[in-house]
């Protein structure tokens, strides 16, 4: 199995030398390691040289997608790999030893196209009392071998057949390059073309939670994209045929569904601001699907993004 290892970068060069240290010390090297910039300034070309003068066992290359869409800068990754196998995971993310192995292995046992694995939150200790207690940032998890249902696909820490990507020059549709939400898409339209993505639980990679995340204001805002997210796929026909029927019940489940959390947000704020954040969260992700309907999207790797 020769694998490409993609990250797509912005502006992260502390944690990108993080992960390639990471990277570095696998037990399961990569073939190659394949870094695109989306900062035109290049901000993370001085990482990859540093990682080069220190010595890597593999290659490393580097390069710059200037325009700001996450979608362009993956597809650039893709571009440049050449393996028969890519594996995706995150600059702001941490590989233990024996994660690629793991990934790969899983992928040989159970023959499958693609393996997701978790990506494991480590939320700083002087993070608020509610926020610790809540979860919010955790990814469900399976089984390992569990054919992962579409609504659960998405990116972060991922190794995919090569070969189901380069049917297309664009894997990544730039629609989401702005708005995020692009890897569910391909995910979702691999599966729909019979690919088979599967669980590997072992395979955990850690996400430390950046200061700027430890906010109610951003959990909304990822809870509304992630609405977001669901109801283009859904439009789209990604988790199943759409029709005018599909479509006017996801619209009124949503609208349901956003008066009812409201209602226990309130409800529960005494019990704890831990679980009346929950159903805000629920409540804001439901407004994400009605906002679909009025044709607006957050765009969370747009201009505004710090």
């Amino acid at each position: 199995m020769n694998i490409s290892l993609c990250i797509a970068t912005y502006r992260r060069p502390q944690r990108l030398a993080a992960l390639l240290q990471d990277l570095v010390v696998q037990q399961r090297l990569p073939n190659e390691v394949v870094v695109v910039d989306n900062d035109p300034a290049g901000s993370a070309r001085a990482v990859v040289e540093r990682q080069l003068e220190l010595g890597a066992p593999f290659p490393i290359h580097y390069d710059i997608q200037p325009q700001k869409n996450i979608s362009l800068t993956r597809n650039r990754t893709v571009a440049m790999a050449r393996g028969d196998w890519v594996a995706f995971i995150d600059d702001d993310e941490r590989a233990p030893p024996a994660w690629l192995g793991q990934l790969a292995e899983a992928a040989d046992r159970f023959g499958a196209d693609g393996v997701l694995g978790p990506v494991e939150p480590i939320v700083p200790v002087a993070a608020p009392a509610w926020i610790r207690r809540g979860s919010f940032y955790s990814w469900a998890r399976m089984r390992t071998g569990t054919v992962v249902p579409a609504n659960k696909l998405r990116f972060g820490n991922v190794l995919l057949c090569a070969a189901l990507l380069r049917d297309s020059p664009a894997p990544f549709d730039p629609h989401y390059g702005q708005t995020g939400g692009e890897d569910g898409d391909l995910l979702a339209r691999l599966v729909q073309h019979g690919a088979c993505i599967v669980w590997c639980d072992e395979a955990v990679v850690h996400e430390p939670v950046e200061a700027a995340r430890l906010t109610l204001r951003w959990l909304l805002l990822r809870a509304l994209r992630g609405g977001q997210d669901f109801a283009r796929h859904r439009l789209a026909g990604r988790l199943g045929v759409s029709t005018a029927a599909s479509r006017l019940s996801l619209f009124l489940r949503a609208l349901l569904q956003t008066a009812l959390a409201a209602v226990l947000a309130l409800l529960s704020w005494p019990v704890g601001r831990h679980r009346a954040a929950y159903w805000l969260l629920k409540a804001s992700a439901n407004l994400g699907k009605m906002s679909i309907f009025l044709g607006w999207h957050y765009r969370e790797y747009g201009p505004e993004r710090p």
